[in-house]
């Protein structure tokens, strides 16, 4: 209780470096989380094409009507100046010209040359494949069906949409915004953790305290006990902070199972990054050397292990190095939430070993801080 009064003392007295820096970094993660959108859709587009047809047969009218319902037709002058302005300042993205006698070297397999003219973006190539399309089902068909047959073959097969049933009710686009928020909460929790903590345990190395504490009766491993506990009360604030701006940011999503597996991931990294903190601020003196810790333990450990670029763009390098730090697990975990459809023993596998790995993190870092500051104490 007497190390719990002075770490309230300590962080009373520094109370205000605290409320700004701990302020900062909670709007950089509301400011990030509303400007990034992480929810992709697609919908479909029509590209801007020019098309004359100069063989006005049963075949080439019916490409010409396959280009025109998939494609939005652009009225010029038929006149090639004309057409390659067009091309030049992208009014149009595609132009076809269907040659005389289209129809009779097609089905002789004389390979009939189709005049194209194109911009080479995406509608263009989207242009090409509708083109394509219709002449690789017309290539198909026309060596099985009677001619009377034969365009009508083609126009069905091409008029049969894909009907597509989702067999999942994940929504991953609500999941990916959690694990982006939760991402990001890496870098704040642990800048967080380390930043306020560590100012509060070097202020317990003032001379006359460290003093005082030497000759108490109190051993080192039960101040340690006490003074993590203390900064564990903190550290709890900033956590449940970041849960509850979760559930203002993605709404209802967080009362599901995934959203408490989220809220328990980020309980256990904000206790790796308690004892990260306590572990560095045993081992430091200086406080002017604390903001430059952050940088290179938060700001590394977000960069290196995707929660700021998503993991699969970093090179395999980065990776490799990443796995010796604990915010790769945490990300991990995240990332593997967003995907997770099932609950069950065999599918919460990874999240159970990354979990375990965290642990052997908090352990490995509590025992290397009671060894440090024994020596320190024998030192001194």
């Amino acid at each position: 209780m007497t190390v719990f009064k002075a770490f309230l003392k300590v962080l009373k007295a520094n109370i205000l470096l605290v409320i700004i820096y701990t302020v900062i970094l909670i709007f950089f993660a509301a400011f990030n989380m509303k400007t990034e959108n992480y929810q992709m859709s697609f919908s479909a587009t029509k590209p801007d094409i020019y098309i004359i047809n100069d063989d006005k047969s049963e075949l080439s009218n019916s490409l010409e009507k396959y280009m025109k319902d998939n494609s939005n037709i652009v009225e010029l002058k038929d006149d090639e100046e004309v057409i390659d302005d067009a091309i030049f300042y992208r009014d149009i993205n595609y132009f076809v010209r269907i040659p005389k006698n289209f129809e009779s070297d097609f089905l002789l397999e004389k390979n009939p040359k189709i005049e194209i003219k194109s911009t080479g973006d995406y509608n263009a190539s989207l242009a090409e494949m509708i083109l394509n399309k219709y002449l690789s089902v017309a290539s198909s068909y026309k060596n099985i069906f009677e001619h009377d047959d034969y365009i009508y073959k083609i126009e069905a097969t091409l008029k049969d949409d894909i009907k597509i049933n989702l067999t999942s009710s994940l929504n991953k686009d609500e999941l990916s915004s959690i694990s982006f928020f939760y991402n990001f909460a890496n870098y704040s929790i642990l800048a967080g953790s380390v930043f306020v903590i560590c100012i509060v345990i070097t202020s317990f190395k003032k001379e006359t305290i460290k003093k005082r504490t030497i000759i108490s009766s109190m051993n080192y491993k039960k101040f340690n006990r006490e003074l993590i506990i203390s900064c564990g009360l903190f550290a709890a604030i900033l956590w449940l902070i970041y849960v509850i701006l979760s559930i203002l940011f993605t709404g209802k999503s967080m009362f599901s199972i995934h959203g408490l597996f989220y809220i328990l991931n980020s309980l256990l990294f904000t206790i790796t990054s308690l004892t990260i903190a306590f572990l560095i601020g045993n081992t430091i003196n200086n406080k002017d050397a604390i903001s430059g810790l952050v940088n290179v333990i938060a700001l590394g450990s977000s960069f290196l292990c995707g929660a700021f670029v998503p993991i699969e763009f970093l090179p395999k390098s980065v990776i490799t190095i990443a796995h010796i730090l604990p915010s790769f697990y945490y990300i991990d975990t995240n990332n593997y939430l967003a995907t997770l459809e099932n609950f069950n023993l065999n599918s919460l596998k990874p999240i159970i070993l990354n979990s375990f790995i965290l642990l052997f993190f908090i352990a490995l870092f509590i025992v290397t801080t009671n060894i440090i500051t024994n020596k320190k104490r024998k030192l001194d």
